[in-house]
């Protein structure tokens, strides 16, 4: 950098630019504009399918919470409330970005924040129904050898 001055390369470095979301080319505004029908044939096979044969009453009272929750939300940068809900199917579509969701596992409620890059995916993919298996050591019967060990 032999045309610029130390002072301003430093504040020019110390400016960090982050990386705009888009989903597909589309920006997040631009997103927000789109109508469920050209929301549809941006999402892959399955959801496609699924948002054209329309949205049906559980997941538009989802969203009719959502919007609520975020707009009881006055303080700019606060979370809104969690919204617990059962629709673990529910295609997550741009309006929910930024949102708390509990997604229902079967046991209990996890929270879910709503980002950018989960937009065609499934609330039920955030919240898993199982614990993965940490594997330790093997136990009684694990094994064919384990047959000669004396049962105490």
């Amino acid at each position: 950098m032999e045309g610029m001055d130390a002072a301003k390369y430093a504040e020019l470095k110390k400016k960090r630019t982050f990386k705009k979301f888009s989903y597909r080319g589309i920006e997040l505004e631009g997103l927000l504009d789109l109508s469920n029908e050209e929301l549809a044939q941006l999402v892959p096979c399955r959801p496609r399918r699924r948002m054209q044969r329309g949205l049906k009453r559980g997941p538009m009272a989802l969203i009719k919470k959502l919007r609520k929750a975020k707009k009881e939300c006055t303080v700019p940068g606060e979370k809104p409330a969690v919204v617990k809900t059962h629709l673990r199917g529910m295609i997550i579509v741009p309006e929910m970005i930024g949102s708390l969701v509990g997604v229902y596992n079967g046991k209990m409620f996890n929270s879910v924040e709503v980002k950018g890059e989960m937009v065609g995916h499934y609330l039920g993919e955030f919240s898993l129904t199982y614990r993965p298996v940490k594997h330790g050591r093997p136990g009684i019967g694990a094994t064919h050898s384990s047959r000669f060990i004396p049962l105490k």
